[in-house]
C-alpha cells in the first residue's frame, strides 16, 4: 500500500454497526460484560478505546511499525519512554533538541539517577566517547529543534546496535511522509501527534511507534499504568488530519524551499538553516534519509540581538507568532525565549542558538502572501 493510501485506509473501516465511513468517536469510559471477564475486547477506556485503537493501527502502518501507542500528548510519550529507564541508566541525546524534551529529563528524571548527556550527533562517531555499560538509549532529532541539523539514522543505529542500546528518533519535525526511521534501523519512533500529524492546531497528543513484541508490552504496560493517554475526540482529530498528512507536508515542503532561498539573499539575514540547500552540513544525508527537506526553517539576523527579533516577530500578519508547528497557518516563533527558553543561554550558544533567531513553521497558504509578509516584517529593521 501506498502512502497517500495509507493515510486514508490503513487499519481504518467502516463502522461494523453502522457503515459509518469515518471511524466513530467512542465517547465511553467503561463497556458492558457480559459476565465477569467476559466482553468484547473492551474492559475500561483508559487501557483500550475504539477510537484509539484505529488510530494506533493506522500510526504503526504509516511508520512501517507493528505497535502504535498514543499519549495524552508527546511529552506524555517521551514519559513512558523514560519509565523504561532505571536510577543509574544513561541516554546520550544530540545537544539540539526540542527544549520541553531537556526539561523533562533534567528536570524531572535527573533527580531519579538518570543520567543525560548532550553531544553533537551530526557526526555519529561522537558517540564512541560516551556510550559504556550504562548507555540504555540513544535519543535522536533530526531534522533538529531549532537548528535545523541532520543526524544520520543508520549510522547511529549501527553503532548502537554494537552495544545493544535502543535508539529512539523523534520524528515530529519530518512526519511519516518524510521519514521512516523504523526502516533506518531505530527502536521506537516518537512523534508530538500535535504537530503534522494533527496538522490544524488543535488537539494535543503523542504516539510511540515500534516494531518489537517486547517493547511495546513494556511500554503498553506503562501507557495504562500511569494513565496518560488521549480521549477519544483527539484520536478523531488525529485521524483526521492523517488523512491529508501527504498533501500538507509536501506543499510546506514546496512553499519552505521559496522561503528559505529568498531569506537567504536578504541582507539583513545572517545565517539560514534550511537542510534543502546544497551547503547544509548534512544535505546529503538529509537527501538519503528524507524524501524531501521538511516545512521547517531557522534564521537568525545581522543585529544579532532579541530586540531586532521581536522587531520581526511583531510584524508580520501571515505568520502568527506562536509556539508549535506543522499545522496549516505558518507560526513564527524565537526559540531563545519560546520553546527553547527551559535550556540554559550557555547551552543554548554553544549550538547556536542567538538570540535573535528565528524559527518558522511553513503552512499552507499562498506562498507570495507569506515571501511579501516576510519582507515587510524584514523591511522593520
Amino acid at each position: 500500500m501506498k502512502f497517500a493510501t495509507k493515510v486514508i485506509h490503513a487499519g481504518i473501516e467502516p463502522d461494523p454497526l453502522t457503515g459509518a465511513v469515518m471511524t466513530p468517536i467512542y465517547q465511553t469510559s467503561t463497556y458492558a460484560q457480559e459476565s465477569p471477564g467476559v466482553h468484547k475486547g473492551y474492559e475500561y477506556a483508559r487501557t483500550q478505546n475504539p477510537t484509539r485503537g484505529v488510530l494506533e493501527t493506522n500510526l504503526a502502518a504509516l511508520e512501517n511499525g507493528k505497535h502504535g501507542i498514543c499519549f495524552g500528548s508527546g511529552l506524555a510519550a517521551q514519559d513512558a519512554i523514560m519509565k523504561l529507564l532505571e536510577p543509574g541508566d544513561e541516554i546520550i541525546s544530540t545537544n539540539d533538541l526540542y527544549g520541553g524534551s531537556y526539561r523533562q529529563m533534567m528536570a524531572v528524571y535527573a533527580k531519579y539517577g538518570i543520567v543525560c548527556h548532550f553531544i553533537d550527533l551530526a557526526d555519529a562517531k561522537n558517540l564512541e566517547t560516551l556510550i559504556n555499560e550504562k548507555t540504555k538509549l540513544i535519543w535522536v532529532e533530526t531534522p533538529t529543534n531549532p537548528m535545523l541539523k541532520i543526524i544520520d539514522i543508520e549510522a547511529v543505529c549501527a553503532i548502537a546496535k554494537k552495544h545493544d542500546v535502543n535508539v529512539l528518533v523523534d520524528n515530529t519535525f519530518s512526519s511519516p511522509y518524510l521519514q521512516n526511521p523504523l526502516d533506518l534501523g531505530a527502536d521506537i519512533v516518537l512523534h508530538s501527534a500535535t504537530k503534522y500529524l494533527g496538522g490544524h492546531s488543535d488537539v494535543v497528543h503523542g504516539a510511540l511507534i515500534v516494531k518489537d513484541d517486547a517493547l511495546h508490552d513494556r511500554i503498553r504496560f506503562i501507557q495504562n499504568a500511569s494513565g496518560a493517554v488521549p480521549g477519544p475526540q483527539d484520536c478523531f482529530l488525529i485521524l483526521r488530519g492523517i488523512k491529508t498528512l501527504h498533501l500538507r507536508v509536501q506543499r510546506a515542503c514546496d512553499t519552505a524551499k521559496q522561503i528559505a532561498k529568498y531569506l537567504q539573499g536578504h541582507p539583513a539575514v545572517a545565517n539560514v538553516y534550511y537542510p534543502g540547500f546544497e551547503s547544509h552540513p548534512g544535505h546529503s544525508i538529509a537527501a538519503k534519509q528524507m524524501r524531501d527537506f521538511g516545512g521547517m526553517i531557522s534564521f537568525d539576523l545581522k543585529q544579532n540581538t532579541e530586540e531586532a527579533a521581536s522587531n520581526v516577530l511583531s510584524n508580520t500578519h501571515y505568520f502568527t507568532l506562536a509556539e508549535s508547528l506543522g499545522g496549516v497557518e505558518s507560526l513564527i516563533g524565537h526559540p531563545a525565549s519560546m520553546t527553547h527558553a527551559s535550556i540554559p543561554k550557555e547551552d543554548r550558544l554553544k549550538v547556536g542558538l542567538t538570540d535573535s533567531l528565528i524559527r518558522l513553521s511553513i503552512g499552507v497558504e499562498d506562498p507570495e502572501d507569506l515571501l511579501n509578509d516576510l519582507e515587510k516584517a524584514l523591511s522593520s529593521l
